[in-house]
């Protein structure tokens, strides 16, 4: 059977019983991958760090997941990511519902300046809405124009029209649709009752009603064996009484499918069935009870404590699955993965050492706040330990305490709980809550605070080698990976055959999985692409970043383009790396003067106003001034040209995006010649109608159609990253 890629309704009806048990939990941070998961990091008094994936791709999920199986941030947060950190971090989880019996979870996020709900849409193409307190759409995934409903930003969130709640619905209603269907039981509950098709037939398998039998054919036994099965199921899921089962099918040597038909539900693997056992078989199925369906089915189950980590398991062993087995191009270790697994080490055992810096100066600030309110700290041990002697009774001690601060004394006003089972007494100093050994003078108290901030400080010098021994493992894995290449290399060199034929190329859009190789070169932040001939073209996004590249990056030997109609970038062909020496006789090839004349046209104004083609300039680098004429005033970004210029009319508007997968992977754009040999695929665009951010998530979607592996282009682009290659103004996707 095909695995379960979506959550059904009555699996987000126990996924909104478990994340109930985190209301209070407060928003660390919010991420967005691709343009359809989102990351919710928590902090729970209880359980600590907790990480909430929301998906609405292909794969619609809603679960936490193990610290040590969340990907890495994105490098560069979207606007959506960036909205939902302003509205969420530092904001309180408030609970979660289910809209009626629908695929829809209803997030509240409760913070003193605005109330949030992430309406998160787990049906048709999936969405994500934010809202206000009041149900105005702040951002969404997706923008939803109906006749029957509308999501998107100033409007009012309008959930879809309401369905039969088969967990609520009573004896009477669940009768008239049963009566009102025209087919057989199965499909009604199905459909109707909505019930989906795998609860369809299970509730007709745990009632004892053949599925097949048409409605005029089942009377008053049927119906109430049906409804009280649905009542036990309905009673399961308000109790939150959850058996979680993961279900494995596996195949025989013929590589027909086979279960184990007399495998006990109870007797199955746990979750802490070893690797050999967890790899056995194909994950299909997770739900928040056993099915007797699935047993029937000969699928193997292994039992989970709770639903969610059952999601996470299911949904981590389902994308394992998906992987076909590497190629030998593929079988490299994954050097980039431990270098970066190692930093994050790092970063943490940073944070480790500052935090127990801090921990240690307060204990040491609290130690002296002893001494500096020396006389009123011993006044309050010395009422404790002289009520004692008398044998006065803690709770009474507290009583005394509590009427004396009434009357506003100021020892007992600073005395904030009293703790006789301890036999400890905390009290408020200057903002600062201190616990104090009632039976110990000034002194020790002081002293044992010391001593504590020297454990502290203890524990970071732990953590301060710790930190050096990772460096070590760090180091150790850059000499590997430096050795693994140069041996890659010898034996391309050296190695193989002797025929002079280049190698295959990689079909990298079929393979099953990628490697990440990324780099962040110096020109990232601007408008940037290399030409066909390999030289690198970068223009300005703005006037600072115009008036950067002429003041810090023009130099001899370098092409300067731009448009003759007022408002475009200004764009440098570059002759040489800032790092090397210039070349002011440098020659370019006539490709890359075409393509650097290209870009400049196309990112400028001729695009935003519609136009198809314009007119571009160039000049040499010691052509290009920032002190005007006599007279004359340039604004910030502009520049003034002396000399002759050479003009390349009716210059063709022309612009594509694409993914690179060697030597580094990332999203690469500009003219189609120039990309056209780095990219793997592109897709084209012109001038038209719609948004950039509308259009980069179209190409987006279509790019991740185009590779087997699912997970790479949500791994290196998103729709942010490709709109910063799309020009400005409104686009179209050629062809479309």
């Amino acid at each position: 059977m095909d695995p379960k890629r979506e959550l059904s309704s009555v699996d987000l009806a126990a996924v909104v019983g478990e994340l109930s048990d985190l209301e209070g939990a407060k928003v660390d941070k919010a991420y967005l991958y691709g343009d359809d998961l989102v990351r919710l990091k928590l902090r729970d008094f209880d359980r600590g760090r907790v990480e909430l994936f929301i998906e609405v791709s292909e794969t619609k999920r809603v679960h936490t997941v193990a610290q040590e199986r969340v990907p890495d941030a994105p490098g560069r947060p979207p606007h959506f990511a960036k909205m939902l950190r302003n509205r969420l971090s530092g904001a309180d989880f408030a609970g979660v519902s289910q809209y009626e019996f629908d695929r829809i979870l209803e997030f509240v996020f409760e913070r003193e300046d605005a109330n949030t709900r992430l309406i998160v849409e787990l049906f048709g193409e999936g969405n994500v809405a934010v809202t206000d307190g009041e149900y105005e759409v702040v951002d969404s995934l997706e923008t939803i124009r109906l006749k029957s409903r509308t999501v998107a930003p100033g409007a009012r969130y309008e959930f879809p029209e309401s369905r039969v709640n088969p967990l609520t619905v009573s004896r009477e209603a669940f009768d008239r649709q049963m009566d009102e269907s025209d087919t057989d039981v199965v499909r009604t509950l199905a459909t109707q009752l909505n019930f989906g098709g795998l609860y369809a037939e299970e509730l007709c398998t745990r009632a004892g009603v053949e599925k097949t039998i048409d409605i005029e054919d089942a009377g008053e036994s049927e119906y109430e064996r049906l409804y009280g099965a649905i009542e036990r199921l309905a009673i399961d899921v308000r109790n939150g009484a959850f058996d979680p089962r993961l279900y494995l099918e596996h195949e025989d040597e013929e590589g027909e499918t086979e279960g184990d038909s007399g495998t006990d539900d109870e007797a199955g693997p746990t979750a802490e069935t070893d690797d050999e056992t967890e790899a056995s078989g194909t994950p299909v199925d997770v739900t928040p009870f056993p099915l007797d369906e699935h047993q029937q089915a000969g699928l193997e189950p292994e039992a989970f404590d709770s639903f969610t980590d059952a999601l996470d398991e299911y949904f981590y062993r389902l994308e394992l699955a998906d992987e076909e087995p590497a190629d030998a191009a593929s079988q490299r270790p994954d050097f980039e993965a431990e270098i970066a697994k190692q930093q994050r080490i790092i970063e943490q055992q940073e944070g480790a050492i500052e935090e127990f810096e801090r921990e240690a100066e307060a204990e040491r600030e609290r130690a002296e706040l002893l001494y500096a309110n020396y006389g009123f700290v011993d006044e309050i041990l010395s009422t404790v330990r002289d009520a004692r002697t008398e044998g006065t009774p803690w709770a009474e001690i507290e009583e005394r305490f509590e009427a004396g601060a009434e009357q506003g004394i100021d020892a007992a006003e600073a005395v904030v709980d009293v703790d006789g089972a301890n036999g400890r007494v905390t009290i408020e100093l200057d903002g600062e809550r201190i616990g104090l050994d009632a039976d110990d003078g000034v002194e020790k108290n002081a002293d044992r605070l010391y001593t504590e901030g020297k454990r502290i400080a203890e524990k970071k010098e732990g953590a301060q080698q710790a930190i050096e021994n990772t460096r070590e493992e760090l180091a150790d894995v850059r000499e590997r990976k430096a050795a693994w290449e140069a041996d890659d290399e010898g034996s391309d060199e050296t190695g193989g055959d002797d025929s002079d034929e280049d190698e295959p190329d990689i079909d990298w859009l079929a393979r099953s999985s990628i490697p990440i190789r990324e780099n962040e070169p110096w020109f990232d932040r601007f408008r940037w692409v290399q030409t066909s001939d390999g030289f690198l073209v970068i223009g300005g996004r703005n006037a600072d970043q115009n008036e950067e590249l002429v003041n810090k990056y023009l130099e001899p030997g370098d092409r300067v383009f731009h448009t003759q109609a007022h408002g475009g970038p200004v764009t440098v062909l570059k002759a040489t790396d800032p790092s090397e020496s210039s070349r002011p006789d440098m020659e370019f090839p006539e490709a890359s003067i075409e393509q650097a004349a290209q870009f400049a046209v196309s990112y400028a104004s001729v695009w935003k106003d519609g136009r198809y083609a314009g007119d571009v300039y160039a000049v040499d680098a010691d052509q290009v001034t920032k002190t005007p004429e006599s007279g004359e005033y340039l604004e910030k970004g502009g520049f003034a040209i002396r000399g002759d210029r050479t003009y390349h009319r009716d210059t063709p508007v022309d612009v594509a995006v694409g993914i690179q997968c060697e030597p580094w992977t990332r999203v690469i754009g500009g003219p189609p010649a120039a990309i056209a040999d780095r990219a793997v695929t592109t897709i084209e665009v012109e001038p038209g109608q719609f948004a950039q951010g509308d259009v980069a998530k179209r190409i987006y979607r279509e790019l991740r159609e185009r590779f087997a592996d699912e997970s790479f282009v949500r791994k290196i682009a998103s729709p942010d990253q490709l709109q910063h290659f799309l020009p400005p103004g409104g686009s179209r996707i050629k062809d479309e």
